[in-house]
């Protein structure tokens, strides 16, 4: 019996093989990733870990075929007895091949629960200060730039369950089939800013570019003549202004501007959400076609690779996107404004947040 990460164990039930990849060991903290060609169990960590290092997989590339899948998995899911199990990446990494930014400093900004900005970089490099690191990618010889904020499409159900259709002796209604798309019509009836509301996203702390699990969430600004609508694009925006707070740091990781931004994952569906992410991060979105299938898109272009089909400089040339978002000008000033005091926020209320949630 051996470790493994969720992603390696499916392909030992489909190949009868243990095995991990360089991208999906990191995690376990007894790998050295040091040099992207060499890397390697560790055998310091391991000791400061106490585990038994023959319980560790042995380490493959993103792109090693393991072998044929195994007979009896084969007729379970009606497969041929030929296909190839390909040791594959984490979702991360996925959803990078999937986003079609596969290049050095080509930037690709997951929206889904979570979100994070990442890239493809040259070298290893790690900014302990705000959570950002180099680590193995899909790609061999390469690493990419990891970070990852903590709730992002998160808000939108607490929003539904918690503010518009909260379940209590006062209303018991469930929401509309149709939910998202009344949320961004509502967004999007209200003019950039949100009556100068000021959403905070922090409902589970935050890890990038602060590591903080005290923060909490807020509505800010709250008036008499505050309208539902409002607070819900707050919602969108406040998400675009935590996004922008992390680019910054990412982008001084990089030592580059990341200019267009190419967008995956089930955010990326909302035309609004995308306006909105352009003219707060002033950067051009491109939303790759299907966002929301980025990580099993990039899965199924690895094993492409795997079986010789294409390498991953094509990847970008088969890349479709089903929308441009640019900048507009005209909401630079107001989302400016809105993003110097939601940064105040933070820096006001912090110490508030460490004593009430410690």
């Amino acid at each position: 019996r051996m470790f493994l990460g969720s992603k390696d164990y499916l392909n030992l039930r489909l190949s009868g093989k243990f095995a991990a990849s360089f991208d999906s060991i990191p995690l376990f903290w007894a790998a050295n990733t040091r040099d992207i060609n060499n890397v390697h169990y560790d055998d310091r960590l391991i000791k400061k870990l106490d585990i038994d290092k023959s319980k560790l997989p042995p380490l493959k590339r993103s792109i090693d075929v393991l072998g044929d899948i195994l007979p009896e998995v084969a007729d379970q899911l009606g497969l041929g007895k030929n296909v190839k199990v390909v040791c594959g990446s984490p979702d991360h990494q996925s959803a990078c091949i999937g986003s079609g930014a596969v290049a050095d400093f080509e930037g690709h900004f997951y929206v889904g629960t979570s979100s994070w900005i990442q890239c493809i970089v040259p070298f290893k490099k790690t900014d302990v200060f705000h959570s950002i690191a180099s680590l193995p990618t899909s790609i061999p010889g390469k690493y990419y730039s990891v970070c990852e904020q903590d709730i992002a499409g998160g808000v939108l159900p607490f929003l539904i369950n918690n503010i518009l259709f909260p379940k209590n002796p006062l209303q018991n209604v469930d929401p509309p089939e149709n939910v998202f798309e009344l949320i961004e019509k509502l967004a999007d009836s209200v003019k950039p800013g949100a009556g100068r509301l000021i959403f905070t996203p922090w409902l589970n702390g935050e890890r990038t570019p602060v590591d903080n699990t005290s923060l909490r969430g807020g509505i800010y600004n709250l008036s008499l003549n505050t309208r539902v609508e409002e607070i819900v694009r707050a919602f969108l925006e406040g998400v675009a202004y935590n996004s922008k707070w992390m680019l910054g740091y990412v982008e001084k990781f990089i030592g580059r501007k990341m200019d267009p931004l190419n967008i995956v994952g089930g955010g990326a569906r909302s035309d609004v959400w995308c306006r909105i992410f352009a003219d707060v991060m002033e950067r051009t979105i491109r939303r790759v076609k299907d966002p929301q299938q980025a990580n099993a898109r990039g899965a199924a272009l690895i094993a492409a690779v795997a079986l010789g089909l294409l390498k991953f400089d094509d990847i970008p040339g088969l890349t479709q996107f089903s929308g441009i978002f640019e900048p507009n000008p005209e909401n630079r000033k107001i989302y400016r404004e809105l993003f110097s005091q939601f940064l105040a926020l933070y820096r006001s209320n912090k110490a508030v947040f460490r004593r009430l949630n410690s």
